[in-house]
């Protein structure tokens, strides 16, 4: 105890150089907590990016091909699915609900996605999160679009804007249908998803825009619908008379089952489908061989917060090293008075443990603070859903080891002082 107190009284005799050592430590340990929460929440995030959802199907083509097509807008199927086969699948026993996707077109370099209503109702992200309207509301008629967050923000859209969709993705898009301008009736609340980067327009309205027949008929309802949409707004708001109509193919579509058991069943189905070649997949699988092959980002950010670490390690030995010189004179007061040199071994080995302990406790608070304030803009703009819990026990390990390594770090001046008080003659002979 007494060499506790006096370690305490000697660290605020020479308080800034401790108080920026301990801060150096603090800030190291803040940024290694960070850095794993966020890439064991990332993972788990991107684990999430679909939730909710059993199977996605689509042409055969590889697994995690056909699941960035179909959930993260990457790339495009070489083949689609018939409507004569999702009919079919869909109506299989223990097929809960099916949402299909049809992609190949864009807006400004974004993806525009064709779907129906049960995209809205079952679509999940997150944990199992619901799509969420921030304004308007789901579509209702042939010739209107549900912007995503992003492109809402990013394009200043608001609703009852007009939309212009080209045909093809990204910025190869090869034709503008001006001719079928679409309005915005809903802007959906950010995800961190590719949600917000995508435009979603009713599936009856792809095949309207590519081809030539009914178009002006659907144009001529659309704008009647509007003039009355105050005055009928309920009686409108299930109306879905300008959605009706099958296109001819689809890119992919989403299952949800009744059973799990149903899964494996119908995905099996699927697989030994003999009218067309069809993929499904699992897409939480899918997902986990997708971020293995990332594996080497995990790494990256491990070896960089340990680099911090150490160099804020170095520092504090750097600063007890630069102290010793200056403190001849409290050590030889101190041998003076009897203390011997394991007396001082310790004592500096003490003050090691004591900028380290604290430097860990100062950077857990901060790293708390910095969740705290960061959670929802990484929810929203990044899609990381941060776990604030208490620390698990890798952390907790982590946190060991940094004071472990505090320790041994202290172990250089307090060997070095042990034995320069007795070669600098300060030994006191009794």
């Amino acid at each position: 105890m007494l060499l506790l107190k006096l370690a305490i009284k000697s660290l605020l005799n020479r308080k800034a150089s401790a108080l920026l050592t301990l801060f150096t430590i603090a800030i190291s340990v803040m940024l290694l907590m960070s850095i794993e929460r966020v890439r064991v929440d990332a993972k788990s995030s991107f684990s999430n990016t679909i939730s909710g959802t059993d199977l996605i199907v689509g042409a055969r083509t590889g697994d995690i091909q056909l699941l960035l097509s179909s959930v993260f807008r990457i790339g495009h199927a070489n083949n689609g699915v018939s409507w004569h086969s999702y009919q079919y699948i869909t109506q299989q026993r223990g097929v809960k609900w099916a949402i299909p996707l049809s992609l190949g077109d864009s807006h400004k370099g974004l993806a525009v996605l064709g779907t129906n209503k049960d995209y809205f109702n079952h679509y999940r992200f997150g944990k199992k999160q619901p799509l969420r309207f921030a304004s308007g509301q789901q579509f209702n008629h042939l010739f209107e679009v549900v912007l995503g967050s992003e492109v809402a923000s990013s394009l200043n859209y608001k609703l009852g804007d007009k939309v212009v969709i080209a045909h093809g993705m990204g910025n190869t898009s090869f034709h503008n249908h001006d001719d079928n301008p679409f309005t915005v009736v809903g802007i959906l609340e950010p995800t961190g998803t590719p949600v917000d980067k995508t435009l979603h327009i009713p599936l009856a309205a792809i095949d309207t825009i590519h081809g030539k027949s009914h178009t002006h008929e659907a144009d001529h309802v659309e704008d009647e619908s509007h003039e009355h949409e105050h005055e009928h707004e309920h009686e409108h708001e299930h109306d879905e008379i300008n959605l009706v109509g099958n296109p001819k193919q689809i890119t992919a579509f989403l299952l949800g089952f009744d059973s799990p058991l149903y899964t494996l069943q119908v995905r099996r189905n699927i697989n030994q489908y003999k009218p067309e070649a069809l993929l499904a997949i699992m897409p939480g699988v899918t997902l986990r061989e997708l971020w293995e092959m990332l594996s080497i980002v995990e790494k990256i950010l491990l070896l960089f917060s340990i680099v911090v670490v150490l160099i804020s390690l170095l520092g504090m030995l750097t600063s007890l090293l630069s102290s010793l010189n200056q403190r001849r004179r409290e050590l030889a007061i101190l041998r003076s008075v009897g203390a011997r040199p394991w007396h001082i071994f310790t004592l500096i080995s003490v003050e090691s443990i004591l900028i380290t302990g604290l430097g860990c406790l100062l950077g857990i608070v901060l790293f708390y603070g910095l969740m705290l304030l960061s959670a929802d803009y990484l929810q929203s703009h990044a899609g990381i859903s941060l776990n604030i819990a208490l620390l698990s026990s890798y952390e907790l390990m982590l946190l060991a080891a940094i004071i472990a390594a505090g320790f041994i770090v202290g172990l250089i001046p307090a060997t070095r002082a042990y034995f320069y008080s007795l070669a600098d003659g300060m030994s006191i002979k009794i």
